[in-house]
């Protein structure tokens, strides 16, 4: 059983930075793809940004340039950084792993203007 707990976000300004986490339990394989969804009130969760074997990456074209995603297989986990985040930025954060997937209870990250 695979379980992923997210840290990391909270109330911060317009422009400013977060580093999110996301630490697995379990057993994980390197092979697998992680990465990060959000989600706002009424709307369909949607994908952030991802990280696959060997360390390709897929990002959401809002987030591009200004978020990176990183992964730490040693320490089962990967992050998040967010910077000059915007008050559109404003979601619960999800963790998810593998092709099942297995997701975190979620994170909120809220950007004021």
């Amino acid at each position: 059983q695979v379980q992923l707990v997210e840290s990391g976000g909270g109330l911060v300004q317009a422009g400013d930075s977060l580093r999110l986490s996301c630490a697995a339990s379990g057993t994980i394989f390197s092979i697998n793809p992680m990465g990060w969804y959000r989600q706002t009130p009424g709307k369909q969760r949607e994908l952030v940004a991802a990280i696959f074997s060997g360390g390709s990456t897929n990002y959401a074209d809002s987030v591009k340039g200004r978020f990176t995603i990183s992964r730490d297989n040693a320490k089962k986990t990967v992050y998040l950084q967010m910077n000059s985040l915007k008050p559109e930025d404003t979601a619960v954060y999800y963790c998810y792993y593998g092709l099942r997937p297995y997701w975190g209870q979620g994170t909120q990250v809220t950007v004021s203007s």
